[in-house]
Formats: structure tokens, sequence, C-alpha cells
């Protein structure tokens, strides 16, 4: 289909501050307010921006976990945030989500095996042989031996934990994966194992990513285009290189400017 795979138009969230019995307008909190952007099969936006600007609520809408107040979510041309939950089933599919903490986001008491299998199980039964050969060949996958599938999320690292949501993300075979500061949690060199994990799987698979992150270094290795939030809009979208060589808005140009530089020996040039 032509088009691009996701497409979102002027996505709004508002959250009520509550109201006494006399008032005739309700006070509201905008956590987004008029988002609107698209993403290509097999590209990487990236959203960025401070705390509390709105980024992870985009996110949650965009996997209808928050219900927007106004906007449109289109994959392949559907809106599914007009759906309802039984439609909405079949398009969970289509797109998972790798969330922040790999620990509160698996079920403790599932094995790793089980952990990878479940989503399949919401839409076919599987035999025990098959559950098996999918957990092992999803493990494999994500750099992980085949033996740990009886292990429980308490028995691996962070890093381990991180692959397995990645390994149950993937077990739908989605078209889209919505990342929400999927490596935040996790040290420096797991980072860039995670985020080197997660290319090698665009281009032998081809998925698409919404990764959320307020880590511009992260941000600047992984993206093909981003978007740059603040106080719940886009206030800039471009491709990686051009809005990091000359951002445009100056809270993107503010944002850049206060991110360590890495090199100890080089010293940042103030404008």
């Amino acid at each position: 289909m032509s088009g691009p795979l996701l497409k979102v138009e002027n996505l709004t969230k508002h959250y009520p501050l509550g109201a006494g019995l006399f008032k005739k307008t309700i006070p509201v909190i905008r956590a987004v307010e008029d988002v609107s952007f698209s993403v290509e099969a097999g590209e990487t936006l990236c959203i960025v921006g401070e705390s509390g600007c709105g980024k992870s609520t985009v996110a949650r809408l965009l996997m209808r976990l928050a219900e927007p107040t106004g906007g449109r979510v289109l994959i392949d041309g559907t809106n599914i945030a007009g759906l309802n939950k039984d439609a909405l089933h079949a398009w969970r599919r289509r797109m998972q989500m790798v969330f922040q903490d790999p620990y509160s986001s698996l079920n403790p008491r599932f094995t790793a095996g089980q952990i990878i299998t479940e989503p399949v199980e919401n839409f076919e039964r599987l035999s025990r042989k098959q559950r098996r050969e999918l957990a092992a060949d999803l493990l494999r996958k994500v750099g992980m031996s085949p033996e740990m599938m009886d292990r429980l999320p308490a028995e691996l690292s962070g890093g381990q934990r991180q692959r397995l949501g990645i390994a149950r993300a993937l077990s739908l075979n989605p078209s889209l994966i919505v990342a929400d500061e999927a490596v935040s949690a996790l040290d420096v060199s797991v980072q860039a194992q995670i985020l080197n994990l997660l290319l090698d799987l665009q281009q032998q698979m081809g998925i698409a990513f919404v990764f959320i992150s307020h880590d511009l270094g992260v941000v600047e290795h992984i993206a093909h285009r981003v978007a740059v939030m603040y106080l719940g809009r886009i206030v800039e979208l471009a491709p990686s290189e051009a809005l990091f060589a000359n951002p445009v808005h100056p809270y993107s140009e503010a944002l850049i400017a206060s991110a360590p530089v890495p090199d100890p020996a080089r010293v940042r040039l103030e404008a």
C-alpha cells in the first residue's frame, strides 16, 4: 500500500483537573497538543524533549494505552484511534511496544519462554514444541542463548531483560515498534549493545521504530528523522543530520547545546 506506514494527524491529549459543582469550564493539562508526523516502513523517527514534554504520552496514545482527546493515528490508512476493542485486537499484531523499565514490564512469574510466546497465544494456539521453537528462535535473534528460556526475569541481568522485552515485541512480526526510553535504564555499554541490536533487526526485518528518548547521543546514533517536543507540541521535525548540524527552533538549539560532550578534551563552543 502506498503512503506512510504510520501517519499521526493532530493528535491531542488533555487531562481534566476536575471541577467543582458550579464550574462551567473544566481546567485541563494539555499533555499533547495538535501533534502530527508520519513514519515510513523501515524508518526510525526519534521523539526528543525534556521530561514532562509529552513524548511518553505520545507513545501511549500510539499504542492506544491511553485514549486520545482528538486527532487520528493511521496504520496503513486505517484510523486505529477510532477502533473499538475487538477491532483493535487484530491491529495489535502490526504494532508492539518496548517499555522503559525492562523489569516491571515483564511478568515476574513467567519464564522467558512464556513471556515471548504469550502475545502469539493471544491470536493462535501453539503446541509445546512450537512454543519452545519460537522462543529459542527469538532468543537467538536478540543475542541470547535458547537455554535461558526457562529462567525467570529475576534471574536475568538488566540488559538480558531488555533483550527479552524486544524478543517479546518481535514475536508477532510487527511492522512498527514503539520504544519508550528503551535504553535509559541500562548501563552505557549495554545501551550500545541494545541500540546495535535494534539497528540490526531493522535491517533484517524492515521494522519501523518510533523511539522516545531524552538522550541526544542515542538519538543521533539511530534516528533517520527527529521530532523535537516542547510543552506538548512538536516544534521542529527534521532529518537527523540536518537537525544536529543546524537546528532551526531556539528550543532545539538549546537542547543540543545542553547535551554533554563525550570527549573530555573537547570544549563546546558557546554561541
